[in-house]
């Protein structure tokens, strides 16, 4: 549950300024990104088979990583790709998955059978609009699949910053990746069955700049906002209330 007093809430657009700004004072992209590998780990248990499904981008790279991880701990994994090209530090983390032996090869109709957990690592937080082509049929390949699923930063398909989407993975944890995103924020309050759970890694990304706060129940009440609500305005900051559904913030 919150347990934590004033957490910020953060757009794309922020987010990837945290992170540029992050990378700049000296940490490595491909550290942070081992890192958010390492949130995503540790939110679940991962048993039995886990098939990592991933785009070009960074989020991509996630899964890579993850799929890394998993292997070094020996437990079975597989990686199906939608794209035949990847991000410089995805590709880093593939190669790694190669050297362990992890399969990777490209999503097939029928890939995902006998998935005990996928890991849905398409698309980030950036993505806007409508899925196409393969994203599409992943997503879709995804959704009528009877294994417990895990997205990457966000559902693959949503909008970051609005939580809106034409088509998204349906999934059983969601683990962000540095800060809470409004996106994730506004599906939660509308009891979005496409988020079920919301777990926040926090990975060493400060905000780039404040933007909007969860607050905790005893804040809100201080605040005098409507007891009723769980989102309120003021001073051109969005807060959002604490008890929506299951949010927990991981250090």
């Amino acid at each position: 549950m919150y347990n934590i007093r004033m957490k910020s809430v953060i757009s794309v657009d922020n987010m990837r300024q945290s992170d540029r700004k992050t990378i700049e004072a000296g940490t490595p992209s491909l550290t942070l990104m081992l890192r958010a590998a390492r949130g995503i780990r540790e939110a679940y248990s991962y048993p039995g088979i886990t098939s990592v499904v991933t785009g070009s981008g960074n989020n991509g790279g996630d899964g890579f990583a993850l799929a890394y991880l998993l292997a070094t701990e020996g437990k079975p994994v597989r990686i199906f790709t939608v794209s035949d090209h990847f991000s410089e530090d995805a590709g880093y983390y593939m190669e790694k998955c190669r050297e362990l032996g992890v399969p990777v090869s490209p999503l097939q109709p029928d890939s995902l059978a006998g998935s005990d957990t996928i890991a849905d690592c398409l698309l980030g937080t950036g993505f806007k609009g409508d899925v196409k082509d393969t994203y599409r049929q992943a997503i879709d390949q995804i959704n009528r699949s009877d294994a417990f699923v895990v997205s990457a930063d966000i559902n693959s398909g949503m909008n970051g910053d609005s939580g809106e989407y034409i088509t998204a993975v349906r999934s059983d944890i969601t683990v962000t990746i540095g800060n809470l995103k409004t996106g994730l924020m506004y599906a939660l309050i509308r009891r979005d069955p496409a988020l079920v759970r919301l777990i926040c890694a926090q990975i060493g990304i400060a905000p780039a700049y404040e933007e909007n706060y969860l607050l905790s129940d005893d804040e809100w009440e201080s605040e005098g906002f409507p007891e009723g609500a769980y989102v309120h305005t003021k001073d051109g900051h969005i807060c959002f209330r604490g008890d929506v559904p299951f949010i927990e913030v991981t250090d």
